[in-house]
């Protein structure tokens, strides 16, 4: 009798904790897709091809300055 009581509460209290964590799961999952973030697979990924067009840049910018240089030569 006891046992059947006791389970029967927990059930009841139960429900409103599982209703009540799918509730916070979906806020929370709401929140985070608002938010602009990026995986850190992205960032690094970014970071070379920044890297990158950093050597380029300096890659052309002596190609400049040679060209300049051939220019005041003749």
């Amino acid at each position: 009798m006891f046992e059947t009581l006791i389970q029967a509460i927990l059930q009841q209290v139960e429900q409103p904790k599982k209703d009540l964590e799918h509730n916070l799961r979906a806020l929370l999952q709401e929140a985070v897709s608002k938010m602009d973030l990026v995986s850190q697979h992205e960032i690094e990924r970014q970071r070379q091809a920044l890297a990158q067009a950093n050597l380029r840049l300096d890659q052309l910018m002596q190609q400049l300055e040679a060209l300049e240089q051939q220019l005041k030569d003749k």
